[in-house]
């Protein structure tokens, strides 16, 4: 029986790779800061699909708290087989619109949190000889749209760095790279779905099905849809001051 450990798995993409964990007959452990929401997910999948469900409510900015997934993906006794990085926010402001400890913050979870959690899952993987880790990134990383960026950015490069480094032993390394989703994600932002052309919009589950499919291939980036293959090409090759003018796309 396999282990998956999520992160930020109440709601869009997280709550997708639960669901299809699950349905796979994965246990799981569920890591989210709002507890109820947790346990109500966590009693939704055990019944569904006859799984063991771990809940650990952990804020990922919080070090202290964080240290507790960290310690959980160490336990040697309880192996986790697959982690799965989601938990993320963003900022709708300018970076100086917003408040520093507010960019602070995105910093710790979309960065430190994936650096530490990617850190302590490795090790245990590594000396077991088999593993996975699929960190959610964004193809915002391709793009200069201010520090949401630059921090997915630091994910790709991690991702592909780690998948490189650790393939020998057995781990498989996957950083998923999707759009605009179809999520709590940009409500949370404030940003009306009017932000983006609907062609832009993409469903959680398909891509979740997809990622895991790639994951499953060994393919170190898993990025949804034709489209967004398009995009993320694309701004290789286009100048970065051209780029910068689409600033405003998803933000309004």
């Amino acid at each position: 029986m396999s282990r998956s450990l999520v992160t930020g798995p109440t709601a869009g993409i997280g709550r997708s790779f639960a669901h299809q964990l699950a349905a796979r007959g994965d246990d799981l452990v569920l890591v989210a800061r709002d507890a109820a929401r947790l346990e109500e997910l966590a009693d939704e999948l055990r019944a569904q699909h006859d799984i063991e469900v771990e809940v650990l409510a952990a804020d990922l900015a919080d070090r202290d708290q964080l240290r507790r997934v960290e310690e959980r993906l160490a336990d040697l006794q309880s192996p986790v087989d697959l982690l799965v990085n989601n938990a993320g926010f963003g900022l709708k402001g300018r970076f100086l619109d917003n408040d520093v400890e507010a960019e602070t913050a995105l910093l710790d979870v979309l960065v430190t949190a994936v650096l530490r959690l990617t850190h302590a899952a490795l090790g245990p993987m590594a000396a077991r000889g088999h593993g996975g880790v699929i960190n959610v990134s964004s193809v915002a990383a391709f793009l200069p749209r201010g520090t949401y960026s630059a921090a997915k950015a630091y994910v790709n490069r991690l991702g592909e760095w780690a998948a490189a480094e650790y393939a020998e032993q057995g781990v498989t390394v996957t950083t998923l790279c999707p759009g605009f989703v179809r999520t709590e994600f940009h409500q949370r932002m404030g940003v009306g779905r009017d932000s983006a052309p609907s062609w832009m919009w993409l469903d959680a589950d398909d891509l979740v099905r997809d990622a895991l499919a790639d994951h499953a291939k060994g393919k170190v980036y898993s990025i949804p849809s034709a489209q967004y293959k398009v995009i993320a090409g694309a701004a290789r090759l286009v100048p970065s001051g051209l780029l910068q003018r689409f600033q405003g796309l998803g933000r309004k």
